[in-house]
């Protein structure tokens, strides 16, 4: 189980820092889909950046419960 993460004495849930975490990656990969031009073989772009961000939110989730059993 992982526990609150304490930073300089505020315990923030890690969810939190994986919800920022997934953010700041789906945005960064946004915007180099978006230079290389793949958005134009996506569908629906709204679906595919929700579905992206949910999946960028649990690989951080999985890497924090990683680092915290290590």
């Amino acid at each position: 189980m992982i526990g609150e993460i304490d930073i300089a004495g505020i315990y923030v849930s890690p969810l939190l820092l994986c919800l920022g975490a997934g953010f700041a990656a789906r945005l960064l990969i946004s915007r180099l889909l978006h230079a290389t031009g793949a958005y134009r073989f996506v569908w629906q772009r709204p679906l595919f950046d929700t579905a992206l961000f949910f999946l960028l939110v649990g690989v951080a989730f999985v890497a924090l419960g990683m680092a915290t059993t290590s």
